[in-house]
């Protein structure tokens, strides 16, 4: 397939990583960092607990149902507008983020910079793809990033609780505002429009929501991605509160979860290559439900929250690196000119899935053990291992 002509972008791969990675890491860090202050934030908001779980919950569902907005509109005014003013919102939303006391006000500032975000995001791997979509360096560049992307959750909780230790936690969204500014006076520099010059000024859903290899392989996204998800959501409860960890001790056991996956991103390109995308994924999402066996065992036998939880969540992140290094070219393959709104659809579909089943999972279970986590990783896995086994043979 032969893709229209786009602007040049003659950055080598790695100044192309450094010019676009910060938006990527920017977005998750603001979720991860203040994971370990997530406890004290009822006191100091004068809130309860699920309005917290619910910050975290918006603000993914936000970042995904946002990008059907972004990704369309990137399609026809182009990538770097998109990207410098969600780049823009999200820095406004953490300064102001920093200097409120108020619950109501908190929950608003976080869907802003939610929104915010999910525009940077969805500029920034519509660029990819518009730059990588007929080269051999798209599946090494999304496996870059979902590498640099693995330092988030191992560093961002450290970094979290070592700020707010010394600062007190509206320090962390004033470091994510700094953080913000520096991507975007980089990104003003240097960030070229790389939308094809013949790329089409209507919004074209019906051929993505007729992709069956895009659902199945956004779901198989949505799987690992939730994983991960309720695991952030519950963990903090499960080590903070219910075994007694600091906030320091939860942030490096959290940590060890990141380092098993920047381990695995190492040997990515070996996996795809010998499996290819179908197995690849197939085979995390066979990680994925060997952990939430575990997880369940663990539950009912060991009574042993560090353990039950930490090593199942190992082979679960084995299972999501597997996933998410081709989840993104087996979703968005067929799909060039409409790069913007297909990456949009992408993440809108992965985040509503994530951010609605995910919380259901920790709020109709108890949060404070590992059965949400079983239950949703479970789930989705089998649902993905089925559809896989749906997709035609020219589809894997």
């Amino acid at each position: 397939m032969s893709y229209p002509k786009i602007p040049s972008w003659n950055y080598s791969m790695p100044a192309a990583l450094l010019l676009m990675a910060p938006f990527d890491i920017l977005a998750s860090l603001a979720m991860d960092i203040y994971l370990p202050v997530v406890p004290m934030m009822p006191e100091a908001l004068g809130t309860s607990p699920a309005v917290i779980q619910l910050t975290l919950s918006l603000y993914m569902l936000v970042l995904g149902v946002g990008q059907i907005v972004f990704g369309p509109i990137s399609d026809i005014v182009g990538r770097r507008p998109v990207l410098l003013g969600g780049a823009a919102l999200f820095a406004l939303a953490s300064f102001l983020l920093a200097g409120t006391s108020s619950a109501s006000l908190f929950v608003a500032l976080r869907l802003l910079q939610g929104i915010g975000a999910s525009a940077a995001l969805v500029a920034t791997f519509a660029t990819v793809r518009d730059v990588y979509a007929e080269r051999p360096e798209s599946s090494v560049i999304y496996s870059l990033l979902g590498s640099m992307l693995s330092f988030v959750p191992a560093l961002g909780p450290i970094l979290g609780a070592l700020i707010a230790e010394r600062y007190g936690w509206q320090a962390i969204f004033l470091v994510i505002g700094l953080l913000s500014i520096v991507a975007i006076l980089n990104a003003g520099m240097r960030w070229h429009e790389t939308r094809p010059t013949t790329a089409a000024a209507t919004i074209a859903l019906r051929p993505i929501f007729a992709s069956f290899p895009f659902w199945i392989y956004t779901a198989g996204f949505s799987a690992a991605m939730g994983a991960f998800f309720v695991f952030f959501s519950t963990a903090p409860r499960i080590l903070i509160d219910r075994a007694g960890f600091s906030g320091f001790t939860f942030s490096v056991i959290f940590a060890s979860v990141a380092l098993v996956m920047i381990a695995t991103a190492r040997f990515a390109k070996r996996f795809v290559r010998r499996w290819g995308i179908a197995g690849s994924l197939a085979r995390g999402m066979a990680m994925l439900l060997l952990g939430a066996v575990m997880l369940a065992t663990g539950e009912m036998f060991l009574q042993a929250p560090l353990v039950g939880l930490i090593l199942p969540m190992w082979i679960i992140a084995v299972g999501i690196v597997f996933a998410t290094a081709v989840t993104a070219n087996g979703a968005l393959a067929a799909f060039g000119n409409t790069a913007g709104t297909a990456v949009a659809l992408y993440f809108c579909v992965e985040s509503l899935l994530v951010g609605i089943a995910g919380t259901l999972f920790v709020f109709l279970l108890d949060g404070d053990t590992v059965w949400p986590l079983a239950g949703y990783t479970g789930a989705t896995a089998l649902i993905t291992l089925a559809g896989l086994r749906q997709l035609p043979k020219k589809a894997i």
